[in-house]
């Protein structure tokens, strides 16, 4: 299979601010939330398709997809009941420049999104995102004791590259205890 051509640096550049359209349905099983896009997946349409992100790796190693699915394919993940979505929509070189405000602000947006298209869980990846957005500083990895919407919440690590705390095994052990969460519901 032919690689995707990268995106230039100016047109990386002129991404920055950018927003991503969600992948998104009503009643899915597990609505996965990102901190918010990259400027790599601005420019390419798909999300986490940064080279070096985990987020699809650790979907087909915790068993939520059948195969190791491309950014390009994140349509197929409707199908299996999942979608994704960003606490922050605009598209940032990193997730470090966002202000504590605009964290707040998109889990208020985030809140109302998951209201409207009630999926059962709510998967925040990113741990500082969900202790900033929802006031939570003392939140763990894990099921939270509250629900977002209606949807009941867990948190995973952001599966950036960038983000060296958790090796691949690590990500696909904690995708794992969701989806056996969401199959035995």
């Amino acid at each position: 299979m032919k690689s995707p051509r990268r995106p230039t640096k100016d047109e990386l550049l002129a991404a920055v601010g950018r927003k991503m359209p969600d992948l998104i349905a009503p009643g899915l099983e597990v609505l996965f939330c990102g901190i918010n896009p990259s400027v790599y997946s601005a420019v390419v349409g798909h999300h986490f398709a940064r080279p070096g992100n985990r987020f699809w790796p650790a979907l087909y190693a915790s068993g939520f997809t059948h195969r190791l699915l491309a950014p390009s394919e994140q349509q197929e993940l409707l199908s299996l009941g999942c979608g994704i979505t960003n606490v922050v929509e605009r598209a940032t070189v990193s997730a470090d420049v966002l202000t504590a405000e605009e964290l707040t602000e998109g889990g208020r947006r985030l809140e109302t999104k998951v209201r409207r298209y009630r999926p059962k869980y709510l998967a925040v990846l990113g741990i500082g995102a969900w202790r900033t957005a929802f006031g939570h500083p003392g939140a763990s990895l894990g099921p939270q004791s509250e629900t977002l919407g209606g949807a009941r919440v867990w948190v995973l690590p952001n599966p950036s590259g960038l983000n060296a705390h958790y090796r691949p095994e690590d990500l696909a052990r904690l995708f794992r205890t969701l989806r056996l969460a969401v199959a035995s519901r």
